[in-house]
Parts: structure tokens; C-alpha cells; sequence
């Protein structure tokens, strides 16, 4: 387990840990499957502990112990059925896993490729019952059991498989209640808008910060945009994509020493003064307060 090479590569300009998926020799498939105490085994310099950005999927299941978890500025406590989804992108740190155990399945990206809207509006962390527990639990061994068959047996693998075992777990875990007769159903019109504008978002938020640039794109009006996402995520096509863009602000802001007009033309803004008044009417709170602020808050926890 100790060669397994998944955690890779400190970027030396970000206090984070910027983490490539690597997969395991003879595990070339985009998913892996681990668990709690193999983390701790390949990680004796407890770097889990630190600030990290994966460039793949984390979902991770706690069969057993307590734990506390942290991503992207919110703190979780972990106990028996605690439920973690760590997003490509995502700035994330393992707390406290020392007596956490379960499965965890790494994934790429485009493994899910026709995965739908379900996950978009899943957090971070979330619990589930005893029951639906045990029963991810069982489709997350059952993922498992194919995996290692795969990679030991490779004229049995099937990536196929393995996808559908995945999305068969994710469907499984996720939080909520199935969805009403009356909801979008996966690849539906609105859900297939929905992940367009999305899609998009993540790729240009940096340079386009009105909905109409992504209306103008993908050869929908705003009126589409902006009701398809509140069907999706309960918010507007533009309080979405002003999330995003402060999701970012303060990472750069926590993470990174750069001035607060780095970050802001990093973030495509013109000048430091639209920038900054962006982040206060967004946090409540000028970019270099709110950096200060959390500074102050990592020292006391840490």
C-alpha cells in the first residue's frame, strides 16, 4: 500500500496541496477504491492533515469511529454514517481520521460522464441513517470486490462495470429523498441545461461574470439559464455564478500570498476596487478583512 502513488506534488507558490490522480499499478480504470486505514498507512507525515486541492472525486463513507473533517472554509464532525464528497477543485483537510473507518473511492472526472443533476446539489458532508448505511456500505464493497477483481484478473475488468457499481453507490448515498413524480429526471431538458451552464461556469467564471456571456454561448436565453439552475441548485443562474467567483476569491485569499489586486486579476476583474466590491457585498466583509479574519481563525484552531 505504501507505493500506491495517488497523493502527489506540493505546488511551491500555494500553501495547498495540489493532488493528481495517479492511479495504482494495474488500477488504470478512474477508480480506485481504499479505505481509512490504508490513507493513514501511506501517509506516515500525516500530510492529510494539511490544506489539499485534488484534481479527482473523494467519497468517502465512515462504517465506524469519529473523526472531523474540513472543505472549503466549513468544518464537519465525523461519526457512523458520516457521508464526505470531496470535488475536483475542492480545498479540503482531513482533520482527524485517526479512528475513522470505511471506504474510500477515489474517481476521475469524466468517469461519470453521463452522471446527472443529483450531485450537484449534494454538500460537502451529510449523514446517513443506519439503514441506507449499511446499504451503501454493501454497494461500496460490491465496488470494491469488482475493483480488485479488475485489477488482478484483468481479462475480467470492465470499466463498464465499474461505472455503473459507482453510480449505483453515489445514487445509494446521496442525502434527501428520492425525487417527486413532478422533479427533472436525469436527461431531461432541464437537467441537460442545467450541467451546459455549469460545465461552463467552471471553465470561464474567470472571465465571464454575467449570465448573458454564457447565454450568448451555449444558445440559451437567461430566462433558461436562470430557471434551470433554480430547479437544480434552488438559486438563480447568477447567484450561482457570483458563488463561484467568491468560492474562489477566497481560496486564493486563504491559500495563496497573493496582494488582493493578484487576486483580483486573477479572477478577471479590471480593477482592485470592482473586485473588492464584489467580495464585500458578497461575504459582508472587504477581501483583506476577511483574509485576516480567517488567518486569525486557522491559528486558533490549529
Amino acid at each position: 500500500m505504501a507505493e500506491r502513488n495517488t497523493f502527489i506534488v506540493e505546488n511551491g507558490h500555494c500553501a495547498v496541496r495540489q493532488l493528481r490522480y495517479l492511479p495504482a499499478v494495474g488500477s488504470a480504470y478512474g477508480v480506485e477504491v481504499l479505505d481509512f486505514a490504508a490513507l493513514r498507512s501511506m501517509d506516515t507525515q500525516r500530510r492529510r492533515t494539511q490544506p489539499q486541492r485534488p484534481d479527482f472525486h473523494v467519497l468517502a463513507l465512515v462504517g465506524s469511529g469519529t473523526g472531523s473533517h474540513e472543505a472549503d472554509f466549513h468544518n464537519y464532525r465525523l461519526g457512523e454514517g458520516g457521508a464526505v464528497w470531496i470535488r475536483p477543485g475542492m480545498v479540503h483537510r482531513w482533520s482527524d481520521i485517526d479512528a475513522c473507518d470505511g471506504p474510500l473511492i477515489l474517481f476521475r472526472p469524466g468517469f461519470l460522464s453521463g452522471f446527472t443533476a443529483p450531485e450537484a446539489t449534494a454538500p460537502a458532508c451529510w449523514h446517513l441513517d443506519r439503514q441506507r448505511l449499511s446499504l451503501a456500505l454493501l454497494a461500496a464493497e460490491h465496488l470494491g470486490r469488482e475493483h480488485s477483481t479488475a485489477v488482478h484478473t484483468p481479462r475480467l475488468a470492465s470499466p463498464a462495470l465499474l461505472s455503473h457499481l459507482l453510480a449505483a453507490l453515489i445514487l445509494r448515498a446521496l442525502p434527501g429523498t428520492p425525487p417527486s413524480a413532478g422533479a427533472a429526471s436525469p436527461g431531461s431538458r432541464p437537467t441537460e441545461v442545467f450541467r451546459a451552464y455549469r460545465a461552463a461556469v467552471e471553465e470561464r467564471f474567470t472571465d465571464w461574470h454575467h449570465v448573458a456571456d454564457y447565454a450568448r454561448a451555449l444558445g440559451y436565453d437567461v430566462r433558461t439559464l436562470t430557471r434551470t439552475t433554480r430547479a437544480a441548485t434552488g438559486t438563480g443562474a447568477k447567484t450561482f455564478l457570483d458563488q463561484r467567483i467568491l468560492l474562489e476569491a477566497k481560496r486564493l485569499l486563504a491559500h495563496t500570498d497573493l496582494p488582493v489586486s493578484g487576486c483580483a486579476r486573477r479572477l478577471g476583474f479590471r480593477d482592485v476596487g470592482n473586485f473588492t466590491t464584489f467580495f464585500r457585498r458578497q461575504a459582508g466583509m472587504p477581501p483583506a478583512a476577511w483574509r485576516a479574519a480567517y488567518s486569525t481563525a486557522g491559528t486558533r484552531g490549529g
